[in-house]
């Protein structure tokens, strides 16, 4: 599933240099760096995400830096695990497992630490719940969901000593370069936080993800690319995107409802994340190109719960076009 390649010494500059290899995705024809594939070359077979809930808050829900949370959260639209009454770490795997079986021929997972923020406790507590999902069976590495400014050194210490012995990959949730936007999502930090957690996190030996969200309020397309712009400029392993979407209970739903934020119809948000894609460099993971929620908490928009449609609609843009992720990528910026 490799290419063979060694990375060259522009994108080991790019990036966090931990892979040796880079998948030779365009010439087995694909349009950008899928995660599954990745994972699928990496492993050697197909591993799912399982998410678990370790029971953590958020410093901008318990009131450290703010109240509330963001904007547009409702933790239980986003994970599986908070949809129902929560078990140890090993019975929730086990669960979710149950339930992935029912989608896909898999028999190997990693344990996705997703809701909440989950770097946000003591070092002995992480050490222990980390620890729980790697006993599993089935279990081949770890993903952590978690905010740029919860990952203090210690914590990044215990990171790197988990990366030693097994797959690890720590997703930073910024959303946006511009700090008007993080603001307005009640995050209780600036974009500043973004670019130092990722200097910190570099040549530590887990892959370095950063989620970010198109769509937000005020934002222009310019604006959105500005951020793609800055992401393939920072030494990242891998990225998710996803338009804003509203779920039911939360101040974004109240915003949409009242008429003050529109979201992003379907045609613009597969334009925008093509012309990001195309910014990227070629050797960037791409976890994952769109977002959705359970019907019972959606809002909208609508088009998010066709997941087939999008993709269909993002390849025929590819298609339509004739590009690819990386086409316009300058390594220089």
């Amino acid at each position: 599933m490799y290419a063979g390649e060694t990375v060259g010494s522009t994108d080991g500059e790019r990036l966090s240099s931990i892979r040796p290899e880079v998948w030779n995705w365009r010439a087995a024809g694909y349009r950008y760096n899928s995660y599954n594939h990745y994972l699928r070359g990496r492993f050697g077979h197909r591993v799912q995400k399982v998410s678990v809930d370790a029971g953590f808050t958020c410093p901008n829900v318990d009131g450290t830096v703010a109240k509330g949370g963001c904007t547009f959260c409702d933790n239980r639209s986003f994970s599986p695990s908070r949809r129902i009454p929560r078990q140890g770490i090993l019975g929730q795997i086990d669960e979710g497992i149950r339930r992935l079986k029912r989608r896909y021929q898999c028999d190997h997972f990693l344990a996705y630490f997703q809701p909440a923020t989950n770097t946000y406790a003591p070092v002995e507590r992480l050490r222990g719940v980390y620890g729980a999902a790697l006993e599993h069976p089935q279990v081949v590495g770890l993903a952590i969901g978690t905010r740029p400014d919860c990952v203090p050194s210690e914590v990044l210490q215990l990171l790197e000593q988990l990366a030693s012995g097994t797959y690890l990959s720590v997703e930073y949730g910024i959303q946006t370069i511009h700090d008007r936007s993080l603001a307005w999502m009640n995050r209780g930090h600036d974009y500043s936080v973004f670019p130092d957690a990722v200097a910190r996190s570099v040549g530590r030996g887990f892959e370095i993800c950063a989620h970010v969200i198109f769509g937000l309020p005020g934002e222009s397309h310019d604006d959105m690319l500005a951020t793609a712009r800055a992401m393939a400029g920072l030494p990242l392993d891998s990225i998710k995107f996803h338009n804003l979407y509203a779920v039911r209970n939360t101040p974004l739903a109240d915003e949409v409802a009242a008429g003050t934020v529109t979201l992003m119809e379907r045609d613009a948000y597969v334009s925008v994340l093509v012309d990001a894609l195309e910014l990227l460099p070629p050797a960037m993971i791409v976890e994952r190109i769109s977002g959705d929620a359970p019907v019972d908490y959606f809002v909208g928009p609508s088009w998010c719960l066709d997941k087939p449609g999008i993709l269909r609609a993002i390849d025929e843009e590819f298609a339509r076009r004739d590009t690819y992720q990386g086409r316009l990528w300058n390594p220089g910026t």
